[in-house]
């Protein structure tokens, strides 16, 4: 056997194994790493391959990546990203299946553990303590340590609320202290938790009423639309989206959780391409409250 072909016994491939494994040459390999469509790590200052994923990378990328292959999604609610999966969806029409289950954070983190989803969306408090909170949750869960953290956006999350409401009030923390009809969300929402902390920073608010219970930031908003409450804690997009009012509190951070193998199966950065697209941005700029700085970007699961 040449010293350039893989060994059958071998777990990790070499540049020049892979390449000859997958009949490429070596600029190509590189090339493919560095744009980060090639399942690779770094051992001591060289690239290495997984085999197990790079067999699944082959055929993930057969026939475009597509055929036979699925993309669903659960976990935090998100209105862009519910636009975007929903378009990606018409799209691939038949070719695969893309689904979108808004389930609460910590369901959708349960539902990647038990492998019933690709991917799990994810926010859990304000920016600035993301990237500790974030990896925080993932490490409760057994297989975490094969999973990674890609970001997605932040968004301007506070209270969504009547027009009117909206139109008197000087501050989010003034509602808190008023007799309105309040939206809770299911225990292990990102949103809840969010909530949560809001009544700590404001211990005045006291006992809040609560006669609904909304399983997603859309049905929060609809409950208010129809007239069964008067806020709910939200993002400000989805505020838009429903024609509300809304008044802000901070900027949180939206995740993807996902195994390592899903991050470099074709269809998952199709779906990334899409959220890079002029169609989104535009789309973002019309709900409000997105920033892309940071997309992307590995949060964790770099080691």
């Amino acid at each position: 056997m040449s010293a350039v072909m893989a060994p059958q016994g071998d777990n990790f491939l070499s540049v020049k194994q892979v390449a000859a494994y997958l009949q490429l040459n070596e600029k190509k390999v590189y090339a493919l790493v560095n744009e980060g469509r090639m399942p690779a790590t770094k051992v001591t200052g060289k690239w290495m391959f997984p085999r197990e994923l790079i067999d699944r990378w082959m055929i993930d990328s057969a026939h475009g990546g597509l055929l036979a292959d699925r993309l669903a999604i659960a976990g935090s609610d998100d209105p862009l990203l519910y636009r975007m999966l929903t378009a990606f969806a018409r799209d691939v029409d038949a070719l695969a299946q893309v689904s979108f289950t808004p389930t609460g954070t910590r369901l959708g983190l349960e539902l990647l553990q038990a492998g019933r989803v690709d991917v799990a969306a994810i926010h859990w408090g304000p920016m600035a303590e993301s990237r500790t909170r974030h990896p925080a949750l993932l490490r409760q869960h057994p297989t975490h340590h094969n999973w990674v953290l890609i970001r997605a956006f932040s968004r301007e999350q506070g209270l969504i609320v009547r027009r009117d409401i909206a139109e008197r009030c000087a501050g989010a923390d003034v509602v808190l202290t008023r007799g309105y009809r309040w939206v809770q969300r299911q225990a292990g929402s990102g949103t809840q938790r969010f909530m949560m902390e809001l009544r700590k920073r404001a211990p005045e608010a006291g006992g809040l009423d609560s006669g609904v219970t909304a399983l997603s930031e859309r049905e929060a908003a609809a409950a208010i639309v129809l007239g069964q409450a008067d806020v709910a804690p939200g993002a400000r997009a989805t505020a838009v989206e429903a024609g509300l009012g809304f008044l802000p509190l901070g900027i949180e951070a939206f995740d993807l959780a996902l195994p390592r193998g899903v991050w470099f199966r074709r269809l998952f950065q199709d779906l990334l391409a899409r959220l890079q697209s002029g169609e989104c941005r535009q789309t973002a700029d019309l709900l409000g409250g997105y920033d892309f700085t940071e997309f992307g970007e590995m949060i964790w699961g770099q080691d």
